[in-house]
């Protein structure tokens, strides 16, 4: 498995890059043979490319990287805005996650194929995962958009609201979590995040929901498990954030 970070752009010529691409070449012929399989994290994918090891492959890596991938080998299939990719056009022994976190994403995908969706939903909730995403969806899903802010305690809120989302929150006691009124809550989001914190929480809601109706909820259940009071709640930030199709054919 290759790791790598994002937050400083990855020397492909120092000493540890090198020796780790020497040993990357020695893999040649081996992936896909008895099982084996190649995972990257993140940034990790820049590695495996360098020692030709995506050539006629699908994968990703930090949507910070995707060009630098796609010069580095031209013969690869970058795909974009994913939060991981299986390479399932050939043997399905390339695995790629866009992030860190989304790492998390494919080891459950892993945990899942393996043990089964059971134990992988245990798996998850023990790791405090509020939704797990799969290779179909897009990397920048609710879980992740309105965070690229520096605030301590909006990113507080932010979390407790992913955390719980079916939780009864009001404005007031999301600005009890982050020590402030709920008049200067609301300026932060709108700041900071862009979003209103009461909107936030409904497009949070929102995600859930639809994760829900995937496993096979129905909408009831599915407004329900989210935290959307009504039928009727479901349906009206279903239009609101213009989600394609309805609830009912969200199933």
């Amino acid at each position: 498995m290759l790791v790598g970070s994002p937050d400083e752009t990855i020397d492909l010529m120092d000493s540890a890059s090198r020796d780790a691409e020497h040993w990357l070449r020695g893999l040649h012929g081996q992936i896909g043979r008895s099982g084996n399989q190649l995972i990257t994290v993140c940034a990790g994918a820049l590695l495996a490319a360098r020692a030709g090891l995506l050539a006629g492959r699908r994968v990703t890596t930090h949507h910070l990287e995707l060009e630098r991938l796609a010069a580095m080998e031209p013969a690869c299939e970058v795909m974009r805005n994913r939060v991981f990719v299986l390479d399932d056009g050939r043997d399905g022994a390339v695995l790629s996650s866009a992030g860190i976190t989304t790492g998390i994403d494919l080891a459950l995908h892993l945990v899942a194929q393996v043990c089964g969706e059971a134990l992988a939903a245990r798996v998850a909730q023990t790791m405090v995962v509020a939704l797990r995403r799969g290779p179909q969806d897009p990397e920048l899903s609710p879980f992740l958009s309105y965070r690229n802010h520096l605030h301590p305690a909006l990113h507080r809120v932010q979390d407790a609201l992913g955390q719980q989302p079916a939780h009864d929150w009001s404005l007031q006691t999301m600005a009890a979590i982050a020590c402030t009124s709920p008049r200067h809550l609301t300026r932060l989001f709108v700041d900071h995040a862009g979003i209103a914190p009461l909107q936030y929480l409904r497009r949070i809601r929102l995600a859930v929901a639809q994760t829900a109706l995937q496993s096979g909820n129905n909408v009831t259940q599915a407004a329900a498990l989210s935290g959307f009071g009504s039928d009727t709640q479901l349906r009206r930030a279903w239009r609101q954030f213009r989600a394609p199709g309805s609830p009912s054919s969200g199933r």
